[in-house]
């Protein structure tokens, strides 16, 4: 008759549940003398009757816990730090330099013999500037320079970005070196050249038109503004021509290729796909633009050196300031010139910025709107 163990009691010769023949708790047994299951130090029993670890702090559950989110905000930090800085040297510290400079003036006591003091002026040196004709009809030579250069630039550049993206075009490569190299001439240097291609005495371009029955001064007052218009798109052409064409290799060709498919010709699949797929290339070049043509200077500052030239000192603001500092040696009152066309610049930016940025909403609420008909 076989032996029946009961529980907790070993059988007949064989070791109590959970032991060992020599005395030692086996897999899942306990010392001997001691229960089954033990209760552990939170009051919980395991089936093992070994104490339940305590649970795990959110720290430690959360990867890289606390000690992983310093170390990366000190890697930021750190890769950031050389740019603050350098935007720091080169672009805080003047701008507030400039607003220190521009609210003090120079004045000589006595009859001008003594020596001169720095005094506080305020605003004066604003009221100055905007009280000054030279300075105002700078802002007009800037206007009428920025409706006849940005258009041109744009339509340009746009122009000869499509024909290149075209399928009829051939050797793009070259022409795209071509249009580009100007650029890379720099600005001192393609303004002398123009302004030899403008001179009648010297220049080969001024003797074929005046063989051809065309006479023009390009440094009369009606031919500054074009002479100077002309200088800076053969600078910048090809520079904006390369950003549009850039941006239109990026479209999909499966995009054009449905458009083909559609029926689109090469008109309507320009005007109707490609310059709304780069309308963002197109905003941020035009931006560049309206910024890039308010700090005119380097080209009138030349051409003010030829003979005859209508391109007076204080042609532009940028001009006036210069002719302020360096030649009248008033650093306040140019500071002040500077301080006021860099908030001209500031307001046209975000002028810009905002009309794109709402034509943009008005295209996708357009869009939204379709697809609900739809």
């Amino acid at each position: 008759m076989t032996d029946r163990v009961t529980a907790g009691r070993p059988g007949p010769g064989g070791p109590a549940p959970g032991h060992r023949e020599d005395g030692r708790p086996g897999p899942g047994g306990t010392a001997a003398g001691h229960p089954g299951t033990a209760r552990s130090t939170t009051g919980h029993r395991t089936p093992s009757g070994s104490p339940a670890a305590p649970a795990p702090s959110p720290a430690a559950v959360r990867p890289g816990g606390r000690s992983g989110a310093r170390a990366r905000a000190g890697a930021a930090a750190l890769l950031l730090a050389p740019f603050f800085v350098l935007f720091a040297v080169v672009m805080v510290l003047p701008i507030g330099y400039a607003l220190w400079l521009s609210l003090f003036t120079e004045k000589q006591s006595g009859l001008g013999f003594g020596g001169t003091e720095t005094v506080f002026s305020g605003l004066g040196n604003y009221t100055a500037a905007l009280g000054d004709a030279a300075f105002r009809e700078g802002f007009l030579v800037l206007l009428g320079y920025c409706l006849v250069y940005i258009p041109l630039l744009l339509a340009g550049g746009l122009g000869l970005a499509l024909l290149l993206d075209s399928a009829l075009a051939r050797a793009r490569r070259f022409f795209q070196l071509a249009l580009f190299l100007p650029h890379a001439v720099p600005g001192i240097i393609a303004a002398l050249i123009w302004v030899y291609l403008y001179t009648p005495q010297l220049s080969p371009v001024v003797k074929a038109m005046e063989a051809g029955g065309i006479g023009f001064d390009f440094f009369s007052p009606s031919g500054a503004l074009p002479s100077v218009v002309n200088i800076a798109l053969w600078e910048w052409l090809g520079y904006n021509m390369v950003i549009f064409y850039a941006a239109l290799q990026a479209i999909d060709r499966s995009v054009l290729e449905a458009a083909t498919v559609d029926g689109a010709g090469a008109w309507r699949t320009a005007f109707s796909i490609k310059l709304p797929l780069i309308r963002a290339s197109v905003v941020m070049v035009a931006l560049f633009t309206v910024i890039g043509s308010l700090q005119l200077f380097t080209e009138p500052l030349i051409l003010n050196k030829g003979t005859g030239s209508a391109v007076t000192s204080t042609w532009t603001p940028n001009m006036y300031a210069y002719t302020a500092a360096f030649d009248r040696n008033d650093y306040g009152l140019a500071a002040a010139a500077s301080v006021l066309l860099a908030l001209t610049a500031a307001l046209l930016s975000f002028a810009v910025t905002r009309l794109a940025g709402n034509r943009e909403k008005k295209s996708k609420e357009r869009k939204a709107r379709k697809e609900r008909t739809a």
